[in-house]
């Protein structure tokens, strides 16, 4: 298969899942459509390597993944961040219901390795994915190292749907209050004015700069040097203690957007957000080459066990916590959700909802202001964090 064959094939893939969450106003999420057809597509006539032969080897994800979440660092601001502390507590409650579940109800069904490996994929990302199936190989559990592989794959099945539903409840309701005059759009962080009323021109470190030399390429070094920055910091204090350069990306975009080096959302005024959405998904996709139909039958009872208990637990720890908080249940179990996918995910099933509900631009600009902000930061905690010291803590069980 040529490069350019096998790109087109994964982008109309892409572009299928698109079309149909446009048919069905998000109610099928694009990435649930283009999960199960490159599952297809690797059952049948997919080379197991088409997403390296398309053109983004593990190299170019990587690079992706920096400048993607540094980006999603300039759409929050540190008042955000401090401002979505129930979103934390909300997120934080949705692992324990996970853990609290699969350890009282899981191991009388399953064995305790297997509630074990399963728990950090399902609450997180590739990172304690890896760490869990390395951690079951070298126990000697072949069966359980690849399940740790599969059902990190395999869980956004159950959260896109579930995401979706409860954010079209929740935007219903804030649009209805909003057409009420009961709501209004919170500032978001690309909303500054100074003490005049007018607008900050951003970046505002470079504000004496001309326009014109604010170019693409302008914008993409300043981004790729605050993921390089958050790299470094990871590796100098490593000896100390070990945090994901992954996670200071998303601390050093906040920070760099809020003294001024950053705009906010540059990788789209690059006019390159789009292409690295586009790669990052089909490295995502590409994990799904291991999931062989005789893998997914052997490991099908325990795997659709594991995430119907883990997101049983999930929903009913966040319901309780969101009612202490007054948050809704649609968006308490929402964020909670974000523990099954993660980034970028988040933002497609956020922004794909909204585009749904209304085409006024004002009400879009309503819904995302109190719907985008919780995702993102809801996603950050537990794919990317609190997966990750779960996984470090569990794989000593094995």
């Amino acid at each position: 298969m040529s490069q350019m064959l096998a790109l087109a094939i994964l982008i109309l893939v892409l572009f299928i899942g698109e079309a149909v969450s446009i048919r069905t106003k998000a109610w099928i999420p694009s990435i649930f459509v283009s999960g199960v057809l490159f599952l297809l597509g690797f059952w049948t006539f997919f080379p197991p390597e088409i997403v390296t032969l398309a053109g983004v080897p593990p190299a170019v994800a990587v690079m992706l993944i920096y400048l993607l979440i540094t980006n999603m660092g300039t759409l929050l601001s540190l008042q955000e961040l401090k401002s979505q502390w129930k979103t934390i507590l909300i997120a934080i409650s949705g692992i324990l219901g996970i853990i609290a579940a699969l350890f009282g109800i899981g191991t009388l069904l399953f064995d305790f390795e297997t509630v074990v490996v399963a728990i950090p994929p399902l609450v997180g990302g590739l990172v304690s994915a890896l760490i869990m199936s390395e951690g079951a190989a070298a126990a000697g559990l072949p069966t359980l190292a690849v399940f740790a592989i599969i059902i990190y794959v395999v869980q956004g099945f159950a959260g896109y749907p579930l995401t979706s539903i409860m954010l079209k409840r929740e935007g219903k309701n804030l649009l209805k209050k909003y057409r009420n005059n009961e709501l209004t759009a919170k500032q978001m962080p690309g909303e500054q004015q100074e003490t005049t009323g007018k607008p900050v021109k951003e970046p505002r470190m470079f504000a004496k700069m001309p326009d014109k030399y604010n170019t693409d390429f302008f914008k993409f070094f300043r981004l790729a040097f605050v993921g390089y920055l958050a790299y470094l910091t990871s590796v100098l204090i490593a000896p100390v203690v070990e945090i994901s350069p992954f996670v200071l990306c998303l601390l050093f975009g906040v920070i760099a957007r809020s003294i001024g080096f950053l705009e906010r959302h540059p990788l789209q005024k690059a006019n390159g957000f789009g292409f690295a959405i586009m790669g990052l998904l089909l490295f995502i996709f590409d994990g799904l080459k291991n999931a062989t139909p005789s893998m997914m039958v052997e490991i099908m009872y325990p795997l659709i066990g594991c995430i119907v208990i883990g997101v049983a637990g999930m929903y009913i720890f966040s319901l309780i916590v969101g009612k202490l908080l007054k948050v809704s249940k649609e968006m308490a179990f929402a964020v909670s959700l974000t523990a099954l996918y993660g980034f970028p995910a988040d933002y497609i099933i956020t922004v794909e909802v909204i585009n749904s509900l209304t085409k006024d631009e004002k009400e879009r600009e309503v819904l995302t202001s109190h719907m985008l902000p919780p995702m993102l930061v809801a996603g950050f905690i537990t794919v990317t964090i609190v997966s990750v010291i779960l996984a470090g803590i569990f794989v000593g069980f094995l």
